[in-house]
């Protein structure tokens, strides 16, 4: 008979490239085996009809049914057929499918759940040397609507891997398909099996469909069914959004220690690869398409759970499922990580209720720099107290996952002592300073010294100056410079950070249209008791003349400091005859020409403000185009009741671009030409961010 022949027949894929040219996936029959381990038969070609005869050896080879090779034949590329074959349990359960079957499958980028209607054999059955194909005819259900309404459109023939997920067989008692002699087959191309046995025998009754109470138990036992390579899943991902994809791999990776799942998301996403994890691949699947995960961190599909009687939910804000233990300190995030860890929607600090004061803060004094971490040193508090919130929920959250959810920020801000911080806008000023002293009881990043008086302790210090004392597009160097000069002010000692406020008149007034942010600021001139060069000579100064600062003869607004003979020289002009310099401190036994150590400090964000919302940048490396952009309410999902703002960074290497012209070109330039990140870095600095780089001193001879 013709079914003890097909039981006979013996069939396998190449699993190895052959020296004969045989590429990996081909299907072949085998005929007979040698004794030296070749099978000698011949291989199909896409269409089913034989291509070639020949031997191969047996160890290249994997064996095959003939009902496994049908449904392999079908699939392409022929690389796909060895994924699917790999995946054991997916490709058992579809060998297995039977009418009626729930299954989901990838249709035009989506996925979705059908019924399998009709198992569909293409090539003609009497044509020597021609295996016939297998695939599957299926039914849409549409879930969103009524999960009884089938959509009408014409759908394509489905291969074994378009199916990427079959409802387990512990929900029904099934009857495995199996292609006999007695099917009724017509002669042509495709032929529909019209007789696949159905469910069971409550269903053969009923007819094809299922009811809806069947329907939607089938669905959710498929949603909740273990999870294993073939599970569609969902996940939440490192911005906090929720993601779907189906389960491609299980495992443990290099490095790591626990199970891992690789999954092949809907969509892409520029964090994602094309199956690879480090330097090993993994699976194999489009770019910026594979996540890896714990796999704990998966769960069954929400989409395909189906609940009739339930309501729908008003939006909540996502929250993110952290991968490690939150309460060691995590370094700030490699240069190199930056663009693919930290840029995108749903990254940075979540705003919520008035708090992008708070947020922009934040994002930036902790995302790149790492001075402030000595104040988690002060942990007193209980591990549910403001220093480990802030560590665990929201520092350490944020360098590791690269997202904040907004309920971690309101829990923060609820333990900030004051209920206002809770619910209103603030200034950010005024939030450092109640974080830093009344809350982690950090001692004061400043130390001003006015001429002649004890020193004064400050966190942040804000620029005061005359309009006409600086030029119309003033740099943070030459504010701050003249703001401690002008009112006799002089640092006491080094910071280790230092806050500027910009001058403005609230929040809505500008003194300056523009300011130029200072890549670097030098601080050596305004450090009291620090040796500072000559202005005109270059070496040690003695003197320092304030009424000379606005000089125009002596570049106006530079700071004027003379050693004992050009201070002399200078003042015997007769327009700075009444001029009163005054000494400086000099450390003793410093040579005239010692050369004069520069102490400077690196910009390392900025914060800014238009229309009473802030924004931040961020420089996150020392290259001079590493620069993010972060706004904690850049886009809202939902309504103003359900629904949750959408924070997004974005890179901005234009930035950098722009600061590294000189200030000459800078105060120039059409703004009108630039980017909309330039102009609001230039227009709306609110607060200038300093760390210093001890590093790698400058001296000047």
């Amino acid at each position: 008979m013709e079914l003890d022949k097909e039981q006979q027949e013996s069939y396998f894929i190449v699993v190895r490239r052959t020296k004969k040219g045989l590429s990996r996936g081909a299907i072949g029959r085998a005929d007979a085996e040698t004794a030296a381990g070749e099978l000698i038969g011949m291989v199909y070609g896409g269409s089913g009809s034989a291509r070639s005869s020949g031997a191969v050896k047996k160890q290249d080879t994997y064996p095959l049914s003939r009902h496994q090779a049908q449904l392999l034949l079908f699939v392409s590329p022929a690389s796909r057929r060895l994924e699917l074959l790999s995946n054991v349990q997916l490709f058992s359960a579809i060998c297995d499918l039977a009418q009626d079957d729930l299954v989901v499958v990838k249709h035009k980028k989506d996925f979705q759940p059908c019924l399998v209607k009709n198992l569909i054999q293409i090539g003609k059955k009497d044509k020597p040397g021609v295996l016939q194909m297998l695939g599957f005819e299926l039914d849409l259900v549409d879930t969103e609507r009524d999960i009884l309404t089938k959509k009408t459109v014409p759908l394509p023939f489905f291969s074994a891997a378009d199916i990427v997920q079959v409802a387990p067989s512990h929900l029904n008692t099934r009857q495995p398909l199996r292609v006999s002699t007695d099917l009724g087959l017509n002669r042509k191309a495709v032929s529909r099996i019209y007789s696949m046995p159905a469910l069971n025998s409550r269903n053969a009754k009923k007819g094809s469909i299922l009811s809806n109470k069947d329907m939607a138990n089938s669905i959710k036992a498929l949603s909740h069914y273990s999870l294993e390579v073939g599970s569609m899943a969902e996940v939440i991902s490192l911005n906090g959004l929720k993601v779907y994809g189906v389960i491609r791999w299980i495992g443990v990776p290099v490095g790591k220690k626990h199970y891992w799942a690789g999954l092949e998301l809907d969509t892409e996403a520029t964090t994602c690869s094309d199956g690879t994890l480090g330097t090993k691949r993994y699976f194999t699947c489009e770019g910026n398409k594979a996540l890896f995960v714990p796999l704990t961190n998966c769960k069954p599909d929400s989409r395909f759970l189906f609940n009739p009687n339930e309501n729908e939910k008003p939006l909540e804000p996502p929250s993110v499922i952290l991968l490690e233990d939150l309460d060691e300190d995590v370094p700030p995030v490699a240069e190199q990580d930056v663009l693919s860890h930290l840029v995108g929607r749903m990254r940075g600090i979540q705003g919520h209720f008035n708090s992008c004061y708070l947020d922009a803060t934040l994002f930036s004094l902790f995302t790149s720099s790492t001075g402030f971490n000595r104040m988690f040193n002060r942990s007193a508090d209980s591990e549910e107290g403001i220093s480990h919130i802030l560590r665990r929920d929201i520092v350490n959250c944020l360098r590791r996952s690269g997202f904040v959810p907004a309920e971690s920020v309101m829990k923060f801000r609820k333990q900030l002592g004051c209920k206002s911080f809770a619910t209103e806008e603030k200034d950010p000023e005024e939030f450092i300073t109640l974080l830093l002293k009344d809350v982690l009881h950090i001692e004061p990043l400043l130390k001003i010294r006015s001429h002649g008086e004890l020193s004064q302790d400050a966190y942040t210090h804000q620029i005061i100056v005359e309009k006409n004392q600086v030029g119309a597009v003033p740099s943070v160097q030459q504010l701050l410079e003249m703001s401690l000069v002008s009112s006799d002010l002089k640092f006491e000692e080094i910071p280790s950070c230092l806050i500027v406020q910009m001058p403005r008149f609230g929040k809505k007034f500008k003194m300056f249209p523009k300011i130029i942010p200072s890549t670097e600021l030098d601080i050596t001139d305004v450090l009291h008791c620090s040796p500072r060069e000559c202005f005109l000579c270059g070496h040690v100064a003695e003197y320092e003349c304030d009424q000379c600062l606005m000089d125009h003869k002596l570049q106006p607004g530079k700071i004027k400091q003379y050693c004992s003979t050009c201070n002399t020289q200078v003042h015997t002009h007769p327009s700075r005859q009444e001029h009163t310099p005054h000494k400086l401190t000099v450390p003793d036994h410093l040579p005239e020409d010692a050369s004069v150590q520069r102490h400077q400090m690196q910009l390392f964000a900025v914060l800014c403000i238009n229309t009473s919302h802030y924004v931040s940048f961020v420089k996150y490396g020392p290259d001079p185009r590493s620069w993010i952009f972060f706004d904690s309410m850049a886009d809202r999902c939902g309504d103003d009741n359900n629904g949750y703002n959408v924070p997004v960074i974005r890179s901005c290497p234009e930035v950098g671009d722009f600061l590294s012209q000189s200030e000459e070109e800078i105060s120039t330039a059409d703004l009108s030409q630039c980017s909309e990140l330039v102009r609001r870095l230039l227009c709306d600095s609110y607060m200038c961010l300093y760390q210093r780089t001890d590093n790698h001193p400058q001296h000047h001879q």
